[in-house]
Parts: structure tokens; sequence; C-alpha cells
């Protein structure tokens, strides 16, 4: 069996060399940028996140911190923070698991599948349960306001309200990291 420090850098050369756009942080590749495209066939279609994602020494063994860096509507992910809730990466991560897992399997799966019963962001989560056409239009909106491709090209504006400063996600969350990475076009 390799190591995890081997078997870290295999997972982040597979990711970049996917459909994912990645972005590394401080020259390393335990810390990167991912962009993220929504579903297709989902509220979320047409949204670009940029989704950081942080490595920890352990991993595959300890699973990665991730978050949305630019805002999203949805009822397991943190308005404010870009915290994720998402329990194969929080609780039951496993080594067999793989970045590319994450970009390809468990986020386009959390956004087409949303569970408003263990909420991150109440909100979303009532508008859900109590309306759910109304729902998918604040989704939406949010797509359009916040996941633009200009939304996640560069770094995030000094000045802006719309975007999270690398500061205040880690500040803020329990994932110190976040990526976005993108769907086949």
């Amino acid at each position: 069996m390799s190591s995890p420090s081997k078997r870290r850098d295999m997972d982040v050369m597979k990711l970049m060399m996917s459909d994912y756009a990645v972005e590394t942080i401080n020259d390393g590749i335990t810390e990167f940028n991912v962009e993220f495209h929504g579903p297709k066939e989902s509220p979320y279609e047409g949204g670009v996140w940029k989704i950081r994602v942080e490595l920890p020494d352990a991993y595959p063994y300890k699973s990665p911190s991730i978050g949305f860096l630019n805002k999203i509507f949805h009822p397991n992910v943190d308005e404010l923070s870009g915290s994720v809730c998402l329990d194969v990466i929080n609780q039951s991560w496993s080594p067999m698991f793989d970045l590319l897992n994450v970009f390809e399997v468990f986020l386009p799966q959390l956004l087409l599948y949303p569970n408003p019963s263990d909420p991150l962001n109440g909100d979303a989560a009532s508008l859900m349960m109590k309306d759910k056409n109304q729902y998918e239009q604040k989704v939406k909106e949010y797509c359009e306001r916040y996941a633009k491709k200009e939304n996640v090209v560069g770094t995030p504006k000094d000045d802006s309200d719309d975007e999270i400063s690398e500061e205040e996600f880690s500040g803020q969350s329990e994932s110190d990291d976040e990526v976005v990475g993108h769907a086949d076009p």
C-alpha cells in the first residue's frame, strides 16, 4: 500500500488531469480551489462555484475539508461559511474514496438530493419543505447572482458582500478549505 502522501499526490494529479479546473494555493497540493458546475436537470444547473479543498496530513484516511467560496442556497450548505453537511465527507469517509468521488458523485448528489431534515441553512430547509417551487426559484436566483463564471475566476473581491474571503471562511468553518470543480461541459 502506498503512503498517504503518495496517495494524496496521485489523487490531486487525477483531479488536475480531469475536466476540473484546479487552482493550487501557496504552490502546494494540500490546499486548492476547484471549479464546480451545478448538475444538469437540477435548479443548480448553470451555476458555477469555487470550492476550496484542504487535504489533511492523514488523507486519504482522514476526509478532505471542503466548502463553497461563493454563495449557494441549499439546506445542507451554510450560507455564510460555505461549510457542507455531507455524511460521506464528515462522518463516513473511507480511504476507498478519492477527490474525483467528491466532485463527480458526492457534491452532485448533494445538490440533486438535499436533506432538509439535517440542515445547515434552516431558511433553505424550511422553504424547501413548505414550498418546493419557491425554493427552486430562490436557488435559481442565487445561481444567477452568485454562481456565474465571473464569480469564480481569480481571487475574491476584497470589498464584495457576494463572496467570502479565505480568512472569513477559515475562521467560521470546520472545513478550512474550499474548492470548485465542474461537471462535463
